[in-house]
């Protein structure tokens, strides 16, 4: 027999049916295969579209923080909207920033906020640069907080050409000085990467307030027990608000968060 026709042979009688078996094989554990992938991804970090975002999945407390930039805000559609069971609870609203900057829409935002049921908290941008204490001065002229507010909020991101020493011990003269006035401890809002470069190891005893847009796996398992709010996105779509707007979880339970509002 010429080897072609005994290739020929061995092909019908080998091969096709062997390949007709995978496929079917393919075709029955494909469901569980993938099921499998899906249920791992999840695990993994399990996440809901909603607000036009990917929203991390199992926590309650949900909020945003604006500033000027998202302009005039109509505070009652906001805290109408719900979407996939999530609704906004609070809202940190910038107040100033070095030590003259107040913002300009800060006392519309700070009224109309609490007037349509949000929780409302402040927050001021902090240049290492710039004198400590008259930055401290410049939030405490403007935020009169009350009973029912939230704690201040100091935005550190920038180092101005400053060391880790220097921009710690400003930071310090900032954080007591507001400390005393409101008699609460305030928070810290930075990103991991100026937290682990600037002030890992000096700030342990206060509420940590972390920016992380990408890598949602490790913020959602190993940087878990840093953060007490994780402000997620920057791309969120709000009713009431032109633009994108960020977007933030709180890490506990709606008695944890409680426990934060000033008495």
């Amino acid at each position: 027999m010429k080897k072609s026709k005994i290739f020929n042979l061995i092909f019908r009688l080998v091969v096709i049916p062997a390949g007709i078996i995978l496929v079917t094989l393919l075709i029955i554990k494909a469901p569980f295969f993938f099921k499998n992938i899906i249920s791992h991804e999840e695990k993994v970090f399990p996440k809901v579209e909603s607000f036009g975002i990917v929203i991390p999945k199992g926590y309650i407390v949900h909020g945003i923080d604006v500033s000027k930039h998202q302009g005039n805000i109509d505070w009652k559609r906001v805290n109408l909207m719900e979407k996939n069971g999530i609704r906004i609870a609070f809202a940190y609203i910038k107040a100033t920033e070095g030590i003259t900057r107040q913002d300009e829409k800060f006392d519309t935002n700070w009224k109309h906020s609490a007037e349509n049921g949000l929780l409302r908290g402040a927050y001021h941008f902090y240049y290492p640069s710039r004198d400590a204490d008259k930055q401290a001065d410049n939030f405490i002229k403007k935020v009169k907080l009350n009973k029912g507010d939230l704690p201040p909020v100091v935005d550190i991101e920038l180092s101005n050409g400053k060391s880790s020493k220097k921009i710690c011990l400003g930071l310090k003269v900032y954080l007591k000085k507001i400390e005393q006035h409101y008699s609460v401890k305030p928070i810290i809002y930075t990103n991991i990467n100026f937290y682990n470069t600037y002030l890992k190891g000096s700030f342990d005893d206060y509420h940590l307030w972390i920016a992380g847009y990408f890598d949602h796996e490790r913020f959602y398992n190993e940087f878990e027990t840093l953060w007490t709010l994780w402000q997620h996105s920057e791309r969120g779509k709000v009713d009431g608000i032109n633009g994108n707007v960020d977007f933030n979880v709180f890490n506990g339970s709606i008695t944890k968060f409680n426990q934060m509002i000033i008495k």
